[in-house]
């Protein structure tokens, strides 16, 4: 069991995984302060926080996935050419880097829109996202 701390019912993994969530969807939030702020009060729990963050920002990356499903297929002509050519020239690699600020949640979307096959979706962005966050905890 984990020594809680004060800062929610896991001593913080409830928050380091809600902040990472959080920061995968459309409200603007930095994942990666939470985690490095966790990891500062909590060594030793390096492996244990990265996969909570990893989980949450991934099921968070699939939840605009999602969205971007529900979005109408007649709204093509209102996106950017570019983009759409992008993801269709990658396809669900792209969402590797779909943690990046700014263009990360319109990669999301945009790969859920083109119905992007969602369990590659799903490895893409998890194997990126853990990525980052490794390089979080080592800093």
């Amino acid at each position: 069991m984990v020594e809680s701390s004060g800062i929610g019912p896991l001593g913080g993994l409830g928050a380091v995984f809600l902040a990472s969530f959080l920061a995968a969807t459309v409200v603007p939030f930095s994942s990666e302060a939470v985690l490095f702020g966790f990891l500062a009060l909590k060594p030793g729990l390096e492996a244990t926080a990265v996969a909570v963050a990893t989980v949450g920002n991934t099921l968070g990356g699939m939840t605009t996935y999602t969205l971007g499903r529900l979005v109408p297929a007649r709204t093509r002509d209102r996106l950017d050419p570019r983009a759409l050519r992008w993801l269709e020239r990658y396809g669900p690699l792209a969402t590797a880097v779909a943690f990046l600020p700014v263009v990360g949640d319109a990669i999301a979307l945009g790969a859920g829109w083109l119905r992007l096959n969602w369990l590659a979706v799903l490895v893409a962005m998890t194997i990126g996202r853990l990525a980052r966050y490794l390089v979080v905890a080592a800093l």
